[in-house]
């Protein structure tokens, strides 16, 4: 539907497992080189874990495509399988017998030891070829304990120097737990590379979505802003499945929408769409804007902007009751930005959307300090990105003396210093180069020269 809108050739987003879209984040390129290790060096065991929808199945995918072709592989995707169904669907991959011979039950009289027998002689074949095998199967966790013995014995197929055939299982995070069980002692043991593949950071979320829509067609006209992406990957909590599910409903709410630019709120919508709540971050507790304020004399640094030569930055602490007290007194606006007319003390170019700090804002995020002379290519570019990720732009000129006139680029306005905080680590994390800071609008306009 928003293919043809956005000029896409295929839908990015999809859910299969498709190799081509892969994209090879540390984690997954991790994963990637030992699994290939494992095979390469014949160790046996390998297991891969991840919590569901990190994208086990696709790294299975991946594998197969680049192992070489003297290895013979056999993929079990249905671990709901007896003993049996296990070794016909090896044999049967493996080129041993044909599908024929399973769907006319041609095999009918043939015991698992038989069958046991067969898949050995096949490979001690493949010694003389110097060709090896490898057996996939995903959703390990699902496999009957008795089934997982079984794979214990075909594990013990070997020659006095090389195991004969590779197994590599692949499951949800339960699955380290049940290898861990008394009963499964000696298949864990057996297990020569465990990989856990983990959930995407932001900057990766973002190179992901990039990547997906790159693969999907190349130069179609849409792109998430950063705050967008933001979103994608706090309402995901990293996880590629969910971030696909997110994207995809965004575009096509973006398309209905007539928009090339997926912003925010339309990511917000389109989770809401899938019923999906926000998933915690690992390591990171995101402050709401609703987060108390420490009491008592609690101390914050709040980051002066002051960038003499280029580099000094200059602190300042501010007691936190004070600050609790100013900002207490301060009722959120309800107000747009853009409805706010613009002060005398703020200064904005005639170029710049007609935007000013509000007069109940006790906070901003001071970006970047430029001088006059000659800074003005700098500050458009700064402005143009911030601008296109939502954050709306002020400008405060101040005279350091010696050193010039400088231009303080300033973005958004706050009451609340928790949501003051989360913007600024967001933007730094998109741009750690900037070095966004905190600061009071009063110490934002600092010694400001006349307009």
């Amino acid at each position: 539907m928003y293919e043809d809108y956005y000029g896409l050739a295929e839908k990015p987003f999809r859910l299969t497992p498709d190799p081509k879209y892969l994209y090879r984040s540390h984690s997954y390129a991790s994963g990637f080189e030992q699994l290939l290790y494992a095979i390469q060096r014949r160790e046996g065991f390998a297991v891969v874990t991840g919590d569901v929808g990190t994208g086990k199945t696709t790294l299975c995918r991946a594998l197969l495509e680049q192992i070489d072709r003297n290895t013979f592989t056999a993929l079990v995707l249905n671990p709901f399988l007896s003993e049996e169904e296990l070794l016909k669907r090896m044999l049967q991959d493996f080129g041993v017998i044909a599908r024929d011979d399973l769907r006319t039950n041609r095999l009918s009289g043939v015991t698992t030891q038989e069958m046991v027998d067969t898949l050995y002689d096949f490979l001690l074949g493949l010694i003389r070829l110097r060709a090896s095998a490898v057996l996939i199967i995903d959703e390990a966790q699902n496999l009957p304990l008795e089934v997982l013995e079984q794979i214990r014995i075909l594990s013990n197929l070997e020659t006095d120097k090389d195991k004969l055939l590779q197994i590599i299982l692949v499951g949800h995070l339960s699955l380290q737990s049940l290898l861990r069980s008394s009963e499964l002692r000696q298949l864990d043991q057996r297990v020569s590379v465990r990989y856990e593949l983990k959930p995407l950071d932001a900057e990766t979320v973002a190179a992901y979505v990039a990547h997906r829509l790159t693969i999907a067609g190349g130069s179609a006209p849409v792109a998430f802003t950063v705050k967008a992406l933001a979103q994608v990957h706090r309402l995901s909590g990293g996880v590629p499945r969910l971030i696909n599910l997110i994207c995809d409903r965004a575009l096509l709410a973006g398309c209905s929408l007539k928009a090339s630019r997926i912003t925010p709120e339309i990511v917000r919508h389109a989770a809401q769409s899938l019923d999906l709540a926000a998933s915690p971050l690992p390591g990171v507790k995101w402050l709401t804007h609703r987060a108390s304020l420490a009491v008592g004399g609690a101390v914050m640094l709040l980051g002066a902007a002051l960038a003499v030569g280029g580099s000094t930055l200059l602190y300042q602490r501010f007691e936190m009751e004070s600050l609790e007290a100013s900002s207490a007194s301060l009722a959120p606006s309800t107000r747009r930005l853009a409805d706010v007319p613009i002060p005398r003390d703020i200064y904005l170019p005639s170029a710049a959307p007609s935007r000013r700090l509000p007069i109940d804002a006790a906070l901003t995020i001071f970006v970047g300090s430029y001088p006059v002379s000659k800074g003005d290519s700098e500050i458009r570019s700064v402005t143009a990105w911030l601008e296109s990720t939502g954050y709306p732009v002020y400008y405060s000129k101040v005279d350091l003396g010696t050193e010039g006139v400088w231009q303080r680029v300033l973005a958004g306005a706050y009451t609340d210093p928790s949501v003051a905080r989360a913007e600024a680590a967001r933007m730094n994390a998109a741009a750690p180069a900037l070095e966004a800071q905190i600061v009071t609008t009063a110490m934002a306009r600092g010694n400001e020269t006349s307009q």
